[in-house]
């Protein structure tokens, strides 16, 4: 999506691209969950831009980081929230990761059962689409014709953007269905946190490297950082959870 907006608009693709395949190099398993549960439980608190430029800065390329220019990070940092970045393509990436994932959410909501496509208000089928396919297209186009002075959408589309945006927060993020996760996520990523801040030499040697370097606390939230959310499943299970184990006959085969 940055792409096709970045070309439509004669902006520098390359750079577009960089920032868009970084943005989120530093979330967490769990997504916002295990964000929430590292910022609330790591003293050095955790926002997951901002690793994202430390993984692509400093983890990344065996500790050595990435030969990445100012204008990528900055996209990178300013993908998300607060100060816009300071590039058009940056921009314009923050844009294309919304309309990204609350597409991507309606579709898993759906499969999911937690959502119906005809949950979604007429309001905003009628004007925006009644497919996300049609969706992205309006969201896309709007920007392609009003970013004139700045990258941005037509008052109009922006609202229903808004719209969306807020029936999701309502309907998906907030829903006891989906809410009722979130008391595991907590569970896996404060015990896997204090298992690591008790027993750091279980860490990878890279994690440890950092420990000496930049403090206990880093290191962990580095390494838990950079799971995905089927490994820290799996180690979770490995670390707390009891395995089956059979007691037979002596001689028994």
């Amino acid at each position: 999506m940055a792409r096709s907006i970045a070309r439509a608009l004669r902006l520098n693709e390359d750079l577009t691209e960089a920032i868009a395949l970084g943005h989120d190099l530093g979330h967490t398993p769990f997504g916002h969950s295990g964000e929430r549960v590292l910022n609330d439980i790591c003293p050095l608190g955790f926002v997951h831009s901002l690793q994202s430029v430390r993984v692509a800065n400093r983890l990344e390329n065996e500790g050595k980081g990435l030969n990445l220019t100012w204008e990528v990070l900055n996209g990178i940092a300013c993908h998300s929230s607060g100060t816009p970045a300071a590039t058009w393509e940056g921009r314009v990436v923050r844009y294309a990761d919304k309309i990204a994932y609350m597409n991507h959410d309606v579709d898993d909501a759906i499969r999911a059962g937690v959502l119906r496509e005809e949950d979604i208000p007429w309001n905003i089928r009628y004007h925006l689409g009644r497919t996300p396919g049609e969706r992205i297209t309006t969201f896309i186009t709007s920007i392609v014709e009003n970013s004139t002075d700045d990258v941005k959408m037509s008052d109009e589309v922006q609202q229903l953007y808004q719209e969306l945006r807020e029936f999701l927060f309502t309907a998906v993020y907030y829903n006891p269905l989906a809410k009722s996760e979130e008391g595991k996520v907590e569970t896996v990523m404060e015990s896997l946190y204090k298992h690591f801040v008790i027993n750091p030499d279980t860490m990878p040697q890279e994690y440890r490297r950092i420990l000496e370097e930049e403090g206990l606390h880093r290191a962990v939230c580095d390494y838990l950082s950079g799971m995905s959310d089927r490994y820290a499943v799996s180690l979770f299970e490995t670390l707390f959870i009891p395995k089956c184990w059979m007691v037979g006959k002596p001689g028994a085969q």
